[in-house]
C-alpha cells in the first residue's frame, strides 16, 4: 500500500521503526521528541549523543543528502560547531524520503534561551557568517528548489512581494515598502559566489551560559549571494546589536540592500496574514517591516 506523505505521522513510534530496521545497533536507545524540534523537519533525540532528523515534506527532504555530503567538509572552516551527520537513513516503514542522524549538540535555542550580551552574540555569529563566505565554495549547490532559490535574485520572489503590498495597502507604509524592494532589486550581485546558510534565525542558534556556541539546520545553504543571510539584523537585533552585526561582516552597500529585500519578502507575506498565520507573528512581521524601512532611510 502506498501512503500519501501528507498522511504520514512522524513520532517516536516510527522513528524507533526506522531505527530498528537500519541501524540495528541504535536500537535499544530511547527516542524522544526534541523541545522546539522545528516544523520543516522533526527533531528527535537518539540516546544522550544523537539526534534523528526527518524532512516533513518532499521539499524538505532535497536537503538530506546536501547536508550529508558539505557539512562535514565545512566543519573545519567555522568557527563554531555546526550539525555532524553520523548516518543517512533510507525511505522506509511507510515514511518516503532520505533521513539523518547527527550527532547531538547541546543548548537551546536562541528564540527562548536568556542571552547575557546582545551584542556579543552579534559579533559572533557576524564572524561565524563571515568565515562561512571565505569557505571554499568549489562545487558547492547553487541557489535551486533545494533551498527556496536563497542565494539567488530576489526577482524570483517579486510577484509573492508585490502580491503582498497590495493587499497590505491602507496598513503599512506601502510606498516606503516598495521603494526598499525596488532597491533591493536593483543592487545586483556581481561577485563571487559565495557559502550562505540560508536560513539564520533565533531558532536555528544554539545558547549556552548565555554565549552562541552552535548554528544549526544548513538545509538551505548553497552557494551564491549571501544577502539573504542579514535577515537577522532586522529580526533579532536591534540598536547596537544590529550595529555590532553589520560591523563585522565585509559587505557592501548593494548586499546589505539585497539583505533588506529578503527580509522585507518574507515580513510582507507574513503580515499579509496568509492563511493560518499566528496573529503575533503578523504583528511581529509588522515591526519588522518598520525596521528595515527605517534602515533603508538611513543608509539609502
Amino acid at each position: 500500500m502506498t501512503i500519501s506523505p501528507d498522511k504520514i505521522v512522524i513520532d517516536t513510534s516510527l522513528v524507533r521503526r526506522l531505527i530498528a530496521a537500519q541501524f540495528p545497533q541504535w536500537a535499544d536507545l530511547p527516542v524522544r521528541p526534541v523541545r522546539h524540534g522545528g516544523w520543516d523537519n522533526r527533531t528527535f533525540h537518539l540516546g544522550d549523543d544523537l539526534t534523528v532528523r526527518l524532512p516533513s515534506a518532499a521539499s524538505y527532504a532535497l536537503q538530506v543528502e546536501k547536508e550529508q555530503r558539505w557539512l562535514p567538509r565545512l566543519a573545519p572552516q567555522l568557527p563554531l560547531p555546526i550539525p555532524a551527520p553520523v548516518a543517512m537513513g533510507r525511505p522506509g516503514e511507510g515514511y518516503p524520503w532520505h533521513w539523518s542522524v547527527y550527532q547531538w549538540r547541546s543548548g537551546e535555542i536562541a528564540t527562548h534561551a536568556p542571552i547575557a550580551d546582545m551584542t556579543a552574540l552579534a559579533a559572533t555569529l557576524a564572524d561565524f557568517l563571515a568565515a562561512l563566505q571565505r569557505a571554499d565554495a568549489g562545487g558547492g549547490p547553487p541557489p535551486g528548489q533545494h533551498n527556496f532559490f536563497r542565494g539567488g535574485p530576489l526577482s524570483v520572489y517579486d510577484h509573492e512581494t508585490r502580491w503582498a503590498l497590495e493587499a497590505l495597502e491602507g496598513r503599512i507604509d506601502t510606498d516606503a515598502a516598495r521603494s526598499v524592494w525596488e532597491a533591493a532589486l536593483s543592487a545586483n550581485w556581481t561577485g563571487k559566489p559565495v557559502w550562505f546558510h540560508g536560513d539564520v534565525s533565533s531558532g536555528n542558534l544554539l545558547v549556552e551560559d548565555g554565549g552562541l556556541v552552535t548554528v544549526i539546520d544548513f538545509g538551505t545553504s548553497g552557494v551564491g549571494d549571501p544577502a539573504c543571510d542579514l535577515s537577522i539584523a532586522w529580526t533579532m537585533f536591534d540598536g547596537e546589536s544590529r550595529e555590532a552585526f553589520r560591523a563585522a561582516l565585509p559587505l557592501d552597500r548593494g548586499t546589505w540592500a539585497r539583505g533588506r529585500g529578503w527580509t522585507l519578502w518574507k515580513a510582507l507575506i507574513v503580515a499579509a496574514e496568509m492563511p493560518g498565520t499566528d496573529r503575533l507573528e503578523v504583528e511581529k512581521s509588522r515591526r519588522v517591516i518598520a525596521e528595515v524601512i527605517a534602515d533603508h532611510l538611513r543608509y539609502d
